[in-house]
């Protein structure tokens, strides 16, 4: 049966237009969702309201977050997670450098200090056996950061943090529907940082999500993300002034309606697309079977990614690269190891498999509009060589 929220396929796999790309990335946006937001502005309340306890009500039925509060970025997620943790000045936070720069941006912004382990070659996930050798007592907190929507060795990492006594903070960026042994992302670690920015899976234009497991961190993050007023505590008196008492810093991190408005009509059809997903993966693993200088990222069965991206390692990456944009392809590197950033401390050449990784890996589009008449031509002209 056709899947009602994808565009129909073509016939045939035929080359794009003269002068047009494949490209790595579409925004999905749901038929639905101009009225739904065309709503939202007629009532006139744009605000954090009852579209986003909604919005955060479908996440956690449909995807399984645990105490989901939405949050205006995935950056700001990441960053309220560290302060609620109590992650402060002096502290060590272990991270991986495959990642956007937010990731370590947002532990120096508390005032911490990144601090990078290696990472698997095959996955691009930190790898747990780098991790214990670089604890220091000011370490506080593990950052795993699952990259592409392929989840990290939770199980290992969270016995690390157990034996010292450190905070997890899973990056779920890129990994709304990912499950780790039957378990949802979002449902596990202390915290779960998601971002719902423009070409990520489910969008609400910009927007994040920030999973606490503990009720009572749970808490805090909601407390927290608007200016550290409990509004369900903090009752508005016959002047019409809101009355609380601050504590503590707090930030204006909510979601807005008309944000929330988005997300929900996004939702609708989010399995189906995330089926569709996995479908071209599919494809293309099976298509690209055994190509010579190719080699694929590993995927555990324990495990089940989100699939933001879809990488793999190429020989003559650059020859890769100029192949597939003559015949119409996009290709490109998604984030060399940020540890380079003079910010973080500059490039560290003991991280061997990261600087393999920065040389090697590659990714070719994958995303909702994406139809297998599309995947098919871009394996045909894999397999032709580069």
């Amino acid at each position: 049966m056709a899947n009602p929220y994808l565009p129909a396929p073509s016939v045939g796999a035929p080359a794009p237009a003269a002068g047009q790309l494949l490209p790595m990335f579409s925004t999905f946006v749901h038929p639905s969702a101009a009225q739904r937001v065309c709503n939202v502005l007629a009532s006139t309340y744009l605000s954090e309201g009852k579209l986003v306890q909604e919005f955060e009500a479908r996440l956690s039925a449909e995807l399984g977050m645990r105490h989901p509060a939405a949050l205006n970025s995935g950056t700001s997620a990441l960053h309220l997670a560290l302060e609620v943790a109590g992650i402060g000045a002096g502290d060590e936070v272990i991270l991986a450098p495959q990642t956007f720069i937010a990731s370590a941006l947002t532990v120096v912004q508390v005032g911490a200090r990144p601090v990078f382990a290696d990472i698997q070659y095959d996955t691009g996930n930190i790898d747990p056996a780098d991790i214990e050798h670089r604890i220091t007592p000011r370490t506080k907190a593990i950052m795993a950061v699952h990259w592409g929507g392929y989840p990290c060795d939770l199980t290992e990492i969270q016995a690390i943090a157990d034996r010292h006594g450190l905070v997890v903070i899973e990056d779920a960026a890129h990994s709304p529907g990912a499950t780790y042994q039957g378990q949802a992302i979002g449902s596990i670690s202390d915290f779960t940082c998601f971002s719902f920015q423009a070409i990520k899976h489910l969008t609400t234009g910009d927007g994040g999500a920030l999973c606490a497991r503990s009720p009572e961190l749970a808490r805090e993050v909601f407390r927290r993300r608007w200016f550290g007023i409990d509004r369900a505590s903090s009752p508005v008196n016959e002047l019409g002034e809101r009355e609380y008492d601050l504590t503590d810093v707090g930030y204006k991190y909510h979601l807005s309606d008309y944000a929330a408005a988005l997300g929900l009509a996004n939702l609708d059809g989010f399995a189906g697309r995330m089926t569709a997903r996995r479908a071209r993966v599919q494809q293309y693993r099976d298509g690209l079977r055994r190509v010579p200088g190719l080699t694929h990222f590993v995927h555990q069965p324990d495990r089940e990614s989100a699939h933001w991206l879809f990488g793999f390692h190429v020989e003559n990456r650059l020859g890769f690269i100029r192949a597939l944009r003559a015949r119409g392809v996009a290709a490109s590197v998604v984030h060399d190891g940020i540890d380079h950033n003079a910010l973080f401390g500059g490039k560290r050449p003991d991280l061997t498999r990261q600087r393999h990784f920065d040389e090697t890996q590659i990714h070719i589009p994958l995303h909702d509009a994406l139809t297998a008449e599309q995947a098919a031509y871009i394996v045909d002209i894999i397999k032709q060589g580069w």
